[in-house]
């Protein structure tokens, strides 16, 4: 098993993305925090699955933007099972609104999760692997409009930008504690925040015009690389993005 005995918190980890990643941490081995903001019985729902394919896990409630609730969920993994070797900052929200019609409260909340709740995360989650002298590993989850625009999605696309950035200049302040951070970029992703191409087969066939591979992804597709970062063999990677986007990306730079 890959993760064996290693001990991950993947924030946001009760649906979607975050749980698959946090799935797949538990079947390689390791013991999982599960986070969630609101909803405890997916929290707990996670729990099951992780023990069902014979990991360990836990369930903590916290708002990844409240750096308080961040220490207490870093501080009761640490309790549970003796110290932290991952991060996995996944949580994240956003709000489709024209850039004029955007109001403040809109950006400011956008960006207190998907970039300050991922700065705080991982500066709490570093201060703990410096303290136990070995190493680490800090994954976030951003996405391909790190660098590809998209129109009325303006605080989103500002917050996985600066996620760029902010993963690029921790990555080397932080080498020399042996602790490497990378971001995983999906493209489009069968999860709960893309629900509306169920309802809407001419915006699914547009999308799906645009991937090369010519499939939406799947919430796997995302943890088989977050489980190899995770993981010893991914030592000497450090400060990229690893874009899973069915080719996305490429296809943008060809238009």
């Amino acid at each position: 098993m890959q993760l064996e005995d290693k001990v991950a918190i993947v924030t946001g980890s009760s649906l979607g993305i975050g749980r698959a990643i946090a799935v797949a941490f538990g079947r390689e081995g390791a013991s999982v925090a599960i986070n969630y903001r609101s909803h405890p019985e997916e929290g707990e729902s996670a729990v099951q699955e992780i023990e069902k394919v014979g990991g360990k896990a836990i369930s903590v409630q916290a708002d990844v933007s409240e750096p308080e609730e961040v220490r207490g969920l870093i501080q009761k993994t640490v309790q549970e099972f003796g110290r932290l070797d991952v991060i996995v900052n996944n949580a994240g929200i956003e709000q489709k609104i024209p850039f004029l019609d955007t109001p403040l409260e809109v950006w400011e909340k956008v960006i207190s999760v998907n970039l300050t709740g991922v700065w705080i995360g991982c500066q709490e989650a570093a201060r703990q692997m410096v303290s136990q002298g070995d190493g680490g590993r800090i994954i976030n989850v951003s996405s391909v409009h790190e660098d590809l625009p998209m129109p009325t999605n303006s605080p989103y696309c500002a917050a996985k930008g600066g996620l760029r950035m902010l993963m690029r200049t921790i990555a080397v302040e932080l080498a020399p504690h042996g602790i490497t951070v990378n971001n995983i970029a999906p493209g489009a992703v069968e999860t709960p925040i893309n629900k509306n191409l169920d309802e809407d087969p001419e915006q699914r066939k547009e999308l799906l015009s645009v991937i090369p591979l010519g499939r939406i992804g799947q919430p796997e597709d995302i943890a088989s690389l977050a489980v190899y970062l995770a993981s010893d063999v991914s030592s000497y990677s450090t400060g990229s993005t690893f874009f899973v986007d069915g080719g996305m990306m490429r296809h943008a730079g060809s238009l």
